[in-house]
């Protein structure tokens, strides 16, 4: 009997080894590619793709409801026409879109310069020195608290791996494979821009001219509230502060804007 409980105990303790070494394998899997290894949980490789395309595209969306809703409604305050109402929310909307774009395509195209050439600076090292290099990555893994021997080993093996991804992971937080686009965050600019413009433009445009600036105002303060939930939700902020954020901030813009266009235009009427 006791060598039966025994084998049972034995048995026992492969299961459970078992399915620990299957969850490890299962987490070192979702490691390497990026993914979450819990429930609601994103690593970085992945957020950091996600958030680069946010913050392109909820900008570029912010920035057309709030210009073009702001310059329509400030020719609204001034006149009561929908031509020259409809002539400055295109121009408006036209110009921010290229400027996003270009703006965006800039930034993002030095960003990407600057990695690619510490990118070139690692290859270089490496190739010239790459005891030096090896030591120096040992040193960085050791100040994150591993003992020298223990940090040595993992200095080793990474470089074995792959020693340039090991490199820029460690000293410069980059992922060769991953490397922002200044093309895609240009188009998500300027696509996000044209989008969020065309809301102001065509509220303001369809009504009787009594109700376009309330409607124009309660379609720009919803849809600036969504994009700030859109936004909370996808970065894993609070919904609420972002929402009232951007609709504060939206309603203070078009209260202004209208403002100093029923001035003006009373004033040159």
């Amino acid at each position: 009997m006791a060598a039966e409980g025994d084998d049972i105990a034995a048995a026992a303790r492969m299961g459970i080894g078992g399915a620990e070494d299957a969850t490890e394998d299962g987490t070192a899997r979702a490691v390497s590619r990026g993914g979450p290894t819990h429930p609601g949980e994103t690593h970085a490789g992945g957020l950091s793709s996600r958030l680069n395309w946010l913050r392109a595209g909820v900008l570029g969306a912010n920035d057309g409801i709030v210009s073009v809703a702001g310059l329509v409604v400030g020719v609204a305050g001034a006149t009561s026409e929908r031509g020259p109402i409809f002539i400055a929310g295109i121009a408006g909307l036209t110009a921010g879109a290229v400027s996003m774009a270009l703006g965006e395509y800039v930034s993002v195209s030095s960003q990407r310069d600057s990695e690619l050439a510490q990118l070139a600076t690692e290859r270089r090292e490496l190739a010239e020195d790459p005891d030096a290099e090896l030591t120096e990555l040992a040193a960085l893994y050791e100040a994150k608290g591993l003992t020298a021997a223990t940090a040595r080993t993992v200095a080793a093996e990474l470089t074995a791996h792959d020693a340039l991804a090991a490199h820029v992971d460690a000293e410069l937080k980059l992922d060769p494979e991953e490397l922002t686009s200044p093309t895609h965050a240009a188009a998500a600019s300027a696509l996000s821009f044209l989008l969020g413009a065309a809301l102001p433009l065509i509220a303001i445009l369809l009504p009787p001219a009594a109700w376009r600036v309330p409607v124009t105002v309660l379609v720009v303060l919803v849809a600036l509230g969504l994009t700030g939930w859109v936004s909370a939700r996808i970065g894993g902020g609070n919904a609420r502060r972002a929402v009232l954020r951007v609709v504060i901030g939206g309603a203070a813009g078009l209260a202004i804007t209208y403002g100093i266009g029923h001035l003006f235009g009373a004033a040159i009427g």
